[in-house]
């Protein structure tokens, strides 16, 4: 799927560099960027969200304790 980015001057020189040298495309480096940190974006993005859910009374919370005792586990 095609899709059109813009990039801050330096991230786009340092692109083109990082391409000449290495003979690969720039696109290569995009897609290798994106699949490397979309797990941690993912992360970080839907955490905050959930956050605020907590904060806004939308959703709660579980003690460590009560899904230890849920579960079976032994705190100690």
């Amino acid at each position: 799927m095609p899709v059109s980015i813009r990039l801050d001057a330096d991230i786009e020189s340092r692109l083109d560099a990082l391409a000449k040298a290495t003979g690969r495309s720039k696109a290569f480096y995009i897609r290798e960027a994106i699949e490397k940190h979309m797990e941690d974006m993912e992360d970080a993005y839907l955490a905050q969200a959930e956050l605020e859910a907590v904060r806004a009374g939308r959703s709660t919370t579980t003690s460590l304790e009560e899904l230890m005792r849920r579960y079976g586990a032994d705190p100690e």
